[in-house]
């Protein structure tokens, strides 16, 4: 029986159905396995997105496993910040990056800004972001100077 406290786990995403391998810790914790850093993770509801998000980055678009870095710090303004999602292309600049929210928390302009922030230090030409109900995709329009709206992500074969 899950806890009141994983109730998250049982509300239907916006993803294709991924077979995750959970265990229950010590403490109580449930925790998933992190394919990509080859280990266990407290379970939250914002990484019930990001290992959604990962699959469907591996398996639909087919992203090797080797292009992508996860919750890494930077340097914005001298504040410290961490991106959730970042892919690179193959000759390692960075891709894509995507920003991963609890489904609970709503998409809005400010989390856009959020990804946008953190962009200006990785300079990645598209980003994501995801509460596991709605994803919204972005592509840099190189003439246009911004960020617009994407339908889908390239595949691997596109551009990285």
């Amino acid at each position: 029986m899950i806890e009141h406290n994983y109730s998250f786990l049982q509300e239907p995403l916006n993803f294709p159905n991924f077979e995750f391998k959970l265990q229950e810790e010590k403490n109580g914790k449930i925790s998933i396995f992190d394919s990509l850093r080859k280990k266990y993770l407290i379970l939250t509801p914002e990484e019930w997105v990001r290992q959604h998000i990962i699959q469907v980055l591996i398996q639909k678009y087919k992203y090797p496993k080797s292009l992508f870095s996860m919750e890494k710090g930077l340097k914005y303004n001298l504040l410290q910040k961490r991106f959730d999602v970042l892919v690179h292309d193959r000759n390692g600049m960075p891709f894509l990056l995507v920003e991963c929210k609890a489904p609970e928390i709503k998409l809005t302009q400010k989390t856009v800004e959020q990804v946008c922030i953190y962009n200006k230090t990785i300079n990645a030409p598209y980003i994501g972001i995801t509460n596991g109900k709605l994803h919204l995709f972005l592509q840099f329009d190189q003439e246009k100077g911004q960020f617009v709206q994407i339908r889908d992500l390239p595949s691997i074969g596109h551009n990285i």
